[in-house]
């Protein structure tokens, strides 16, 4: 059996004030870095073999945080950073609201037609993601491994395994700071099952 452990980064300064990362840098705020602390002490008693970290300073910062009980080396990879939203990131969303309110509406509410130029596609995030996750478990298969990442990206990767079209993408559970999902892969080639959802193990 291959567990993924698939934590979103805690609280950043942005995310506070309600403006849009993507793949530009913040920084954990008071609150992000509690969280990354009080998560830390609901995973000590797992034994993680592997360590995967986007290389994005919150993701980072988290994974100091979060994982700082682990005496191993963490692996930083560009390919687990956030969907890349172009001329939008920095802005506040009021304020592309007010600029952009068609593709924001799209953004929100139909994941899957969003498309803005030279930003990526929700489609195009989950191939990433999943080129990345299908990396991880081809190399690490029967392992405990768990991946600090970015709301969006991990919300790609489990609606890949749950099953969901990319229409559904923002639909609950939603996927609050330092939360915690597991994707078990057995080895005998029975299918993935999600088995814990933004912290939920049941009901979504």
């Amino acid at each position: 059996m291959t567990k993924l452990h698939l934590i979103r980064h805690g609280e950043t300064d942005w995310n506070a004030e309600g403006r849009i990362q993507g793949q530009m840098e913040s920084v954990l705020s008071e609150l992000g870095q509690d969280q990354a602390r009080a998560l830390q002490k609901n995973l000590l008693g797992i034994n993680f073999d592997q360590v995967f970290c986007s290389s994005s300073t919150r993701a980072r910062q988290t994974a100091d945080l979060a994982l700082a009980h682990l005496d191993r080396s963490f692996t930083y990879l560009d390919s687990l950073r956030e969907i890349y939203l172009a001329r939008w990131e920095g802005f506040l969303y009021e304020e592309i609201e007010a600029q952009d309110p068609v593709a924001l509406n799209a953004f929100r509410h139909a994941p899957d037609s969003f498309d803005v130029d030279g930003a990526e596609t929700f489609r195009d995030l989950q191939s990433r993601a999943l080129d990345a996750v299908d990396k991880i478990i081809t190399e690490h298969r029967g392992q405990e491994v768990v991946i600090i990442s970015h709301g969006a990206w991990i919300k790609s990767v489990l609606c890949h395994y749950g099953g969901r079209s990319l229409s559904q993408f923002w639909e609950p559970p939603r996927m609050h700071n330092c939360c915690h999902s597991i994707i078990e892969i057995p080895a005998n080639g029975k299918p993935a099952q999600i088995v814990r959802y933004a912290d939920l193990e049941e009901d979504f």
